[in-house]
């Protein structure tokens, strides 16, 4: 399918039946809506002796968790983990604070080492629209924060992200970012209406991107409050684009990535490389992103570089988000198929089930 496709409506009818690009669009009013009822939902006092955080969550549930933790870390007084097993670590304890993030309510193993959870003195709260864990946390007294957004797990980050923010923030834990949400429902709002579906290919920098990566076996690499970033991306491009996809972080893929850019030579030309960069990021990882380009260049790799814009990191962070799910989605009308369905995730969920 040529990428000039991108701007035919009839492309969107045709591929997205449910209207997965206005789930992104509205990214921003998830980001307002979930602050506000975060915000209004009230903790157990004794919730602020808790020392340290673990976010129980799988998917599009975890990654909340994930932004999270990479944009509070250097501030944060609390160390924040985030378990995609079915167990608990065995440091839980009544300073622990155990956040089961779990969209549906019936991820197995969020609820599975939840459970777990409920057998300790930790402090525990859930985040979900419903299903069993709401039911485990109601029966057990626990505090569950509630949202109603029919949409695909990935496609609810604000949910997922906004609330435990906010709730670190209560907890004392982390900074009072109201001020950057604020940055943020605004930059993503001007955001979307430079890339989204109506916004012409000449003008539009994530159907460029699409285009770009379309064909292609993408890795995308990212530093500090990117890193979580670039891994959405990663996966975006997994489930939306139904298309294979890696992630890195710098510095680290400095000390191996790097070497293994000269073999097999006959992959080469298909890898496309996406650089997301920050100008926040330290100057010794700024160096660090011009140096790898040039390595890039002398495998004769082709990559891009993608810098983010406004100058709080929620901003820079959620408008990168935003401008991956965006690319990610278009990828996925270039391949012709729905950005929606996870049919493959859904044949192992039955057959696990046949299992049990």
């Amino acid at each position: 399918m040529i990428a000039s496709a991108l701007d035919d409506r009839r492309l969107y009818q045709q591929y997205d039946p449910s209207g997965m690009v206005s789930r992104i669009g509205e990214l921003s009013w998830q980001c307002q809506q979930a602050w506000q009822m975060a915000m209004s939902f009230d903790l157990p006092e004794d919730y602020s002796e808790v020392e340290k955080v673990i976010i129980l969550g799988m998917g599009g549930s975890a990654i909340g968790g994930d932004l999270a933790a990479s944009l509070i870390m250097a501030k944060s007084r609390a160390p924040i983990i985030i378990q995609r097993d079915y167990h608990l670590p065995g440091f839980v304890d009544e300073k622990t604070l155990v956040i089961a993030s779990s969209y549906s309510g019936n991820t197995e193993e969020t609820l599975t080492a939840f459970t777990e959870a409920l057998e300790t003195g930790a402090r525990k709260l859930a985040i979900t629209t419903g299903g069993k864990l709401k039911a485990l946390a109601g029966k057990a007294g626990i505090p569950v924060f509630i949202f109603d957004y029919p949409a695909q797990p990935r496609a609810a980050l604000g949910f997922s992200l906004v609330p435990i923010l906010c709730f670190l923030q209560k907890l004392g834990l982390a900074p009072d970012r109201s001020a950057e949400v604020a940055e943020t429902v605004t930059g993503l709002e001007e955001l979307s209406a430079r890339i989204k579906e109506t916004a012409p290919l000449a003008d539009n920098q994530a159907k460029q991107l699409a285009q770009y990566l379309h064909g292609s076996l993408p890795v995308v690499y990212g530093s500090g409050l990117l890193s979580e970033v670039a891994h959405r991306w990663k996966t975006q491009i997994n489930e939306n684009s139904k298309a294979w996809a890696f992630h890195e972080v710098l510095p680290e893929l400095n000390h191996n990535a790097v070497v293994g850019y000269q073999f097999p030579q006959e992959l080469i030309g298909r890898i496309r490389v996406l650089m997301l960069r920050s100008p926040l990021l330290d100057a010794r990882v700024q160096l660090r992103y011009r140096v790898t380009a040039q390595l890039l260049e002398q495998a004769g790799v082709s990559y891009q570089v993608v810098d983010a814009g406004g100058s709080s990191t929620l901003c820079q962070a959620m408008t990168m988000v935003m401008l991956g799910d965006y690319m990610s989605y278009y990828l996925a009308l270039l391949y012709g198929i729905d950005p929606s369905p996870v049919k493959v995730i859904d044949f192992l969920k039955e057959q696990l089930a046949r299992g049990l």
